[in-house]
């Protein structure tokens, strides 16, 4: 049995990758007879939502709560799970004064991310800005092969691993009736925000093509005034989402900022093809011309998934389940000792 301390800025109600892996994490953890402790936002007494993103709750730890928390208990690993937001920063800080071991993982390229937001800072401050904080992780855990040679190639020295990612098949799952009509549903789900990528998809042009798109976020209300031909359903989980899934013909999936992005494979594991731009995240899970396409161009990209075979995608997605996710997080953990 593993006592593992999982500390997070990311976590329930958000809906999003991360939280989705955490969650599902903290579930196998359990599963498994192992212990595991959620740090989250929601046991800081100073909370406040982001200021340009409501959805999402900052919390701010106190350094003596946190001393105290890893003096009191001895812990198998701890993984910090966010090491550039606040209650991550303040973890490392106070490992690094303990003297106690500690691994990070890293699900977003945040770099990228930030200039994104803020185009003054430029991606490379924003390397130099991980260098300084990943410092003095035993190991950092990413989601792909293809992460991982990024992450050597920016200079990072710490052992670096890939850490795959699940779906959950009692909800996604195909169909029984699939819908066959001369019209094109074309899907994406997505935290609903500026760098997502959202634009590329609203702007796709395709014969007899319906846009819909699943999801909240801080951009919703300007996609909706510029792109009023495209369906914003709101947010969707559990079985409500794995419906529309099911009777898409097409998802895609337009982001250059994530680093796997689940749900692609939510999709496939619904036997629905994934058009995306050829980098990372699709490079790793996508093979071009068998469960998707992979193009500059989005539009020849939806082009070619909707003459995939749906059963040939679904196969496919099988390797993908959260108990290996949770095997290899262990695995890697605990060999870090």
């Amino acid at each position: 049995m593993a006592k593992i301390l999982l500390v997070t800025d990311a976590w329930k109600p958000q809906v999003n990758g991360v939280v989705t892996t955490l969650t599902n994490l903290v579930h196998q953890a359990r599963k498994h007879g192992d212990i595991i402790n959620v740090y989250h936002p929601g046991r800081c007494k100073i909370r406040f939502p982001l200021p340009f993103y409501k959805e999402i709750t900052i919390g701010i730890p106190f350094p003596c709560g946190i001393r105290d928390l890893l003096k009191r208990q001895k812990w198998d690993h701890i993984h910090i799970a966010t090491p550039e937001a606040p209650i991550g920063l303040n973890f490392i800080r106070t490992c690094k004064r303990l003297n106690i071991p500690f691994s990070t993982s890293l699900h977003t390229l945040f770099p990228e991310f930030v200039e994104k937001r803020i185009p003054v800072l430029t991606s490379n401050i924003g390397w130099k800005y991980m260098h300084k904080v990943y410092k003095g992780s035993t190991h950092i855990l990413t989601t792909t092969k293809s992460m991982v040679e990024l992450l050597k190639d920016k200079g990072f020295e710490q052992e670096i691993r890939s850490w795959s990612r699940g779906v959950d098949r009692s909800i996604f799952k195909p169909s029984k009736t699939y819908r066959k009509t001369d019209e094109h549903y074309l899907l994406c789900v997505s935290r609903v925000s500026h760098e997502k990528g959202l634009d590329d998809f609203c702007q796709l042009e395709y014969p007899n093509a319906v846009k819909i798109v699943v999801g909240d976020g801080p951009y919703l209300k300007t996609l909706k005034k510029k792109y009023p031909d495209v369906y914003f359903v709101g947010k969707k989980i559990g079985k409500e989402l794995a419906s529309y899934y099911q009777h898409a013909d097409v998802f895609v999936f337009p982001s250059k900022v994530d680093t796997f992005g689940v749900v692609q494979i939510e999709a496939m594991a619904c036997g629905t093809p994934v058009a995306a731009y050829p980098v990372v995240g699709p490079i790793d899970i996508i093979k071009h011309g068998y469960n998707g396409y992979m193009e500059d161009n989005l539009e020849s990209a939806v082009r070619g998934c909707l003459h995939l075979d749906r059963k040939k995608v679904l196969s496919m997605s099988k390797k993908w389940t959260w108990e290996n996710c949770y095997k290899q997080f262990r695995d890697i953990l605990l060999k870090a000792k």
